[in-house]
Order: structure tokens, then C-alpha cells, then sequence
């Protein structure tokens, strides 16, 4: 791993941004070198300078100088900025997800990451990507805050209980690299660790093939959606439907009771899922049950995805099933028909 650095002990760099992150490094490297070593040597110079020659000496006056402050108020604030700037542009790149990246699924747990593909396929402290493709992960945790972190792309991100957090990153050199948590997590936090693995798009590929047992995301919460959690007896179409159908309601704006909206989104559907009583979608009554400790932080990315494939987003191999037939009621969270029960 990582072993035609040009640095003794600096991790390779393999992403397509991280020679952005190495520039702004050495930037600041180089301006605290810059500044360091005339101040060390006018230290050394107004000892040599100033030294006691005569006791109780009084030294001359000094009344300013309009030059001089001036320099001194400029130079500073234009290295500022710069600093400012490059950091802006290291973080707009590495934080603003792309539309059209392959999505990878992450649970971290102590102590081990569970890494799920878009296509089913499962990993544990392994991560296979293809080089020049762009890759976002969606990670959440089952227990305490981790960090992903890649060393060689120069990204890394904190992973927190209860909530999603998003990473992305386009290797750009086949190789194998380290994957670390970056955050301490428990006693055996220094042997959570593991790898990615970048390949060339044929081998990945044929990668997939070989470990296409699996269901997808999208598969799985179809399954627990229609079948393990019965959520499409009172979510589907028709004479039974009690909850609001889940069809093209991903990205819209609901609007809840109190006057309240917000846009659909990953947090919105797990705070469904999760609280459903915390935000009621106008038109409807709080009578859907929690599935809190009901089902896991797998199952929820995957009713999450399953949820969001009836808007058509991340759709992967397989299609998915819709409700028999759409309702004319308001887009909702997953809250349930006001005159009647259960979800």
C-alpha cells in the first residue's frame, strides 16, 4: 500500500482532488517557514543589537511609521484571504456530492465497517471501487461516532449515530489503500481498520460477478417494505390504503401540521421510519408506530432506497414495485389517513 510517495511517510496521493489538499498543505507550510525564519533571525539580531551597553540607557523615541503599518496590515491580509480562498475551494470540491456517482452504502459499528453496493454486494472492512468513477458514500452508525477516513484521497468524514453523512471521492490509481476510523470509538478503536481496493473497470466488473449473490439495497427494502414489516398494507393503493402512498414524493416540499414544511429527503424518510409522530404531514393523524430498535441501520438504508426508487432516484438493476395505485392525498411523510388506523 502506498509506496511510490515522493515524501518518506506521506501517504500516496490517488484522488482526484487530493493534490488539491497537498497544495494548499504545503502553501501553508511554506508561508509558516517564510515567516519563521526572518523572525527567528531578528530575534537573534535585536539581542546582538540591543544588548545592554549601559545601565539605565534611555532609548529614542519612535512615533510610527504610515509605511510601515501599512505593509504590515496588507501583507497579512492577503496571505489571509489566500488561505481563505484555497480552503473555500478544497471544501466546495470535496463537500458538494455529484449527481452521477456510483453509490456505496456504509454502517460503521464497533469495530468494523459494513460496506454495501448499490448492485447487493457486501463487504466488511473491503471497499472495491473502479478508478475514474466518481463514488459517493451514504454512512450512518449503529452505535457510537467513527470517522471514514482515506488517507491516499485526502477525505475523511465523521460517521454519527442516528443521522446520515455523505463522502465522496474519484481514485485515479489502481492500487489497494488504507481505510482508518479517525475518530477514537471504544477500546478497540485502533484495529478498526481496513482497505480500498481500486481497480480497472474490467476487473471490477468481474469483480461484481463474483459476488452477485446478494440483494440489492433496493431488493431489500422491497422485501422488508411488502412482506417482513408490513408497511405496504396501509401504504399501498386501494380500499385498504390507511398511510399516504410513497410514490414521487422524494425531493417534493410536505407540508406538516403547525405550518411547517421541509423537503423530502434521506433524513426526512429515516425520521419517518424512525419518529413518525415528530412531524405529522398535514391531512394526516400521528397513528403510525415507531419501528425504533425494530429494524436495523442496514434495513433502514435499504427501506430508504427502496422508498426513494418510487420517485425513480437510484433506481439500480432491478425495478422496483410501486403501491397498487396512487391516492389523491397530499405528498407525505410515511403518517397515515386521518379516519383511519394503523400505519
Amino acid at each position: 500500500m502506498q509506496t511510490d510517495s515522493w515524501i518518506p511517510l506521506f501517504p500516496e496521493s490517488a484522488s482526484s482532488f487530493s493534490w488539491q489538499v497537498d497544495a494548499l498543505y504545503f502553501y501553508l507550510i511554506g508561508i509558516s517557514v517564510a515567516f519563521m525564519i526572518p523572525i527567528v533571525a531578528a530575534i537573534f539580531w535585536f539581542v546582538v543589537r540591543y544588548r545592554e551597553r549601559e545601565k539605565f540607557a534611555t532609548p529614542d523615541e519612535i512615533h510610527g511609521s504610515i509605511v510601515l503599518e501599512t505593509v504590515w496590515s496588507i501583507i497579512p491580509f492577503v496571505i489571509s484571504m489566500t488561505i481563505f480562498l484555497g480552503g473555500a475551494v478544497v471544501y466546495y470540491t470535496q463537500y458538494r456530492m455529484p449527481e452521477d456517482a456510483m453509490q456505496v452504502y456504509v454502517v460503521g459499528k464497533q469495530w468494523m465497517w459494513k460496506i454495501q453496493h448499490e448492485t447487493g454486494q457486501r463487504e466488511i472492512n473491503e471497499l472495491h471501487v473502479p478508478v475514474n468513477t466518481k463514488v459517493k458514500l451514504t454512512m450512518t452508525t449503529e452505535d457510537v461516532l467513527h470517522d471514514f477516513s482515506i488517507p491516499a484521497f485526502r477525505t475523511k468524514a465523521d460517521v454519527v449515530p442516528g443521522r446520515y453523512t455523505y463522502l465522496w471521492f474519484e481514485a485515479t490509481k489502481p492500487g489497494t489503500y488504507h481505510l482508518f476510523c479517525a475518530e477514537y470509538c471504544g477500546l478497540n478503536h485502533s484495529g478498526m481498520i481496513g482497505s480500498v481496493v481500486v481497480m480497472e473497470q474490467n476487473d471490477f466488473e468481474s469483480w461484481l460477478q463474483g459476488n452477485a449473490s446478494n440483494l440489492t439495497p433496493v431488493e431489500q427494502g422491497r422485501d422488508l417494505f411488502e412482506n417482513k414489516l408490513g408497511c405496504a398494507s396501509c401504504h399501498a393503493g386501494g380500499s385498504g390504503q390507511r398511510g399516504a402512498v410513497l410514490e414521487n414524493i422524494y425531493g417534493k416540499e410536505v407540508k406538516f401540521v403547525g405550518g411547517s414544511s421541509t423537503i423530502v429527503d434521506d433524513e426526512y424518510l429515516r425520521n419517518s421510519i424512525l419518529n413518525p409522530s415528530s412531524q405529522v404531514v398535514e391531512g394526516y393523524q400521528p397513528i403510525m408506530p415507531t419501528f425504533k430498535g425494530q429494524v436495523t441501520e442496514e434495513q433502514l438504508i435499504s427501506l430508504v432506497a427502496y422508498i426513494k426508487s418510487l420517485s425513480g432516484v437510484d433506481a439500480s438493476a432491478t425495478a422496483p414495485s410501486a403501491p397498487a395505485a396512487p391516492a389523491p392525498a397530499p405528498a407525505n411523510n410515511m403518517g397515515s389517513n386521518s379516519n383511519q388506523g394503523g400505519r
